[in-house]
């Protein structure tokens, strides 16, 4: 047979990226190309609320879609509005250009649907999971100094900033990061951030085990380049140092920052520094759909593997409406292998925050994905899907030792102590640690009836103070 005309349940195609034409978008119309492609215009024109999203796009959204995004900004939002226009403009791209089509168009957009929440896109009964919380992976519990969480044997992430060039709604850090909103008061940072940096690297000294460092926020693209790229060489004059991941989505959301001849040059210098010592460096972005990898995302990966970077990853985050589907990862991974030079390497699954439940996925449904990618990527780029589990971490999500599927009760071991556990437990307990079964939880809308009944009646007990 033609191998032309085997069926297979995903068809490739070779897709050529296109910069959606910001020109479409009445607040744009005379937006040049040299403005677009300017890092500071990009900042400086950032939608910070309905009123400005207005101004941009104008009649081509009903009032409707305004009233929905301002009753979620008022009593759902866990992240302040902050889009740079390179993200707006990589919504609903394709639409049509009157009122009811593209306001249409703009609901049901994958990439709004994270980046712009609105209240009718939360669910009706489980906005948020009995078990959800604020700092769910626990995060700065594990601060071994403000910023820096030892949370694996090998392996820390440094948090230099509180803030990023854009808002996901989705956000992990949704507890520190950004703006406070009405539903959320935000955790500060105190220490100055030189001071943050200086203990840091003093923790870091004095701990050899450490090997691997996440360098991110909040957005490594928010550190002024002088001060990161002092931090980057400082963090390389550590001999136990072999490992440097910089965490930034502002390749994906804000391309043109990366392009800025300062900052590629900067990364030039730090990249010649760490070939030197042979610590590799690498890149780490964050993009969830096809649509927002366009050119200029292209162009910004490559100029950062031309300064020296080893790699340029993907760590995307597993969401309903988004991408949970085989062909929406696997058409995202093929533009980033293919036409951007980005490597595909985790999908998460949306973590337990509040009011987060119509994105997340339960942990079958993920294992499901993850089977019917695999054999299209080449092994080395076919991502994995995993669950970041709270007390234990990053788990494949077929690595799940127990699973109710009824009550969406899976449970999950590892294999080292966290630097929290060493810290608050005895002797006798540390060695009980990696027997331990921790739980994770499915959205409870995902669940049959049955499971569906238990939560509520577990949620009503809790609402009497009930054991």
């Amino acid at each position: 047979m033609d191998p032309q005309v085997i069926r297979q349940p995903y068809q490739y195609a070779r897709t050529p990226l296109a910069e959606p034409d910001w020109r479409r978008l009445p607040g744009w119309r005379d937006v040049t190309a040299a403005q677009w492609r300017d890092a500071q215009w990009q900042r400086t024109h950032c939608v910070k609320n309905p009123r400005q999203l207005r101004a941009v796009v104008g009649e081509l959204l009903s009032d409707h879609f305004y009233r929905d995004l301002a009753a979620d900004q008022a009593g759902f939002a866990t992240m302040s509005m902050l889009l740079p226009p390179q993200m707006l403009n990589t919504m609903a791209p394709h639409a049509r250009t009157d009122p009811h089509s593209f306001t249409e168009a703009f609901f049901a957009d994958p990439v709004r649907r994270y980046m712009l929440p609105v209240r009718s896109d939360r669910h009706p009964h489980w906005p948020s999971h009995p078990k959800a919380e604020r700092d769910s992976l626990h995060e700065a519990q594990m601060w071994v100094v403000e910023g820096l969480t030892h949370r694996y044997p090998t392996k820390v992430l440094a948090e230099l900033v509180a803030t990023c060039p854009q808002y996901c709604g989705h956000c992990t850090r949704m507890d520190l990061v950004g703006n406070s909103t009405p539903q959320v008061t935000k955790a500060k940072l105190v220490l100055r951030p030189a001071e943050r940096r200086e203990q840091m690297l003093d923790y870091l000294k004095r701990t050899p085990s450490v090997r691997d460092v996440v360098v991110s926020g909040g957005d490594l693209a928010n550190v002024p380049w002088p001060q990161l790229e002092s931090f980057l060489l400082r963090l390389l004059e550590l001999s136990s140092v072999r490992d440097i991941r910089l965490a930034s989505k502002a390749v994906v959301g804000l391309p043109q920052h990366w392009l800025q001849p300062q900052v590629v040059e900067g990364l030039a210098r730090v990249a010649a520094v760490a070939a030197r010592r042979s610590v590799n460096l690498a890149v780490h972005t964050h993009a969830n759909h096809v649509q927002s990898v366009t050119p200029l995302v292209a162009e910004a990966a490559r100029a950062l593997l031309d300064a020296g970077v080893r790699d340029v990853r993907n760590q995307g985050v597993l969401m309903r409406g988004v991408n949970a589907t085989p062909d929406d990862l696997l058409d995202l991974c093929f533009a980033l292998q293919d036409e951007a030079n980005i490597l595909p390497y985790y999908f998460y699954l949306c973590d337990m925050i509040p009011n987060a439940e119509h994105w997340r996925t339960s942990v079958h449904e993920a294992q499901r994905l993850q089977d019917a990618i695999m054999g299209y990527l080449p092994g080395y780029a076919t991502p994995r899907i995993v669950c970041d589990v709270p007390n234990v971490g990053k788990r494949w999500v077929h690595q799940a030792v127990a699973y109710d599927r009824e009550r969406g009760l899976s449970y999950w071991t590892k294999n080292y102590r966290t630097e929290l556990e060493v810290r608050e437990a005895t002797d006798a307990d540390l060695d009980a640690v990696l027997d331990r079964r921790h739980p994770y939880y499915d959205p409870v809308d995902t669940l049959p009836e049955p499971g569906r009944r238990w939560w509520s009646e577990q949620s009503t007990a809790s609402l009497r103070g009930m054991p």
